[in-house]
């Protein structure tokens, strides 16, 4: 099992900035890809950034490249995402997720390849 929690979301103006947190709990941190997806109302969670368990390499969604930056640490398991230029389209809740292969070279865009979710955190970007 595994557990994870966000934090650090929030009200903020366009262009302002935000910084997510996962903590994660329960089976090896270290060795699972983690990633970000976000789900507005009305739409279908999407993928927005990941990072490859070694923390070597990331990969963002087209819309957020350039503003906003994956990172982790396996020795806090903590997974962090810090959003710069935020935007009103930014505007949703977000999920930190855990990937359900251990030392996966690639990494996933897709819903399915991530089998822990926390509870999400609300980001709300006002014009």
């Amino acid at each position: 099992q595994v557990q994870l929690v966000e934090s650090g979301g929030g009200l903020v103006q366009a262009g302002g900035s935000l910084r997510l947190s996962c903590a994660a709990s329960g089976r090896t941190f270290s060795s699972y890809n983690m990633g970000w997806f976000r789900q507005a109302p009305g739409k279908e969670r999407e993928f927005v950034a990941a990072i490859r368990w070694s923390g070597g390499s990331t990969y963002y969604a087209d819309s957020v490249k350039g503003r906003f930056t994956i990172s982790r640490d396996n020795t806090k398991k903590m997974v962090y995402l810090q959003m710069n230029s935020l935007e009103p389209e930014d505007t949703a809740v977000y999920y930190c997720a855990a990937d359900r292969i251990s030392f996966r070279s690639d990494i996933n865009t897709a819903r399915d390849e991530y089998d822990y979710w926390g509870q999400g955190t609300q980001v709300t970007v006002s014009s």
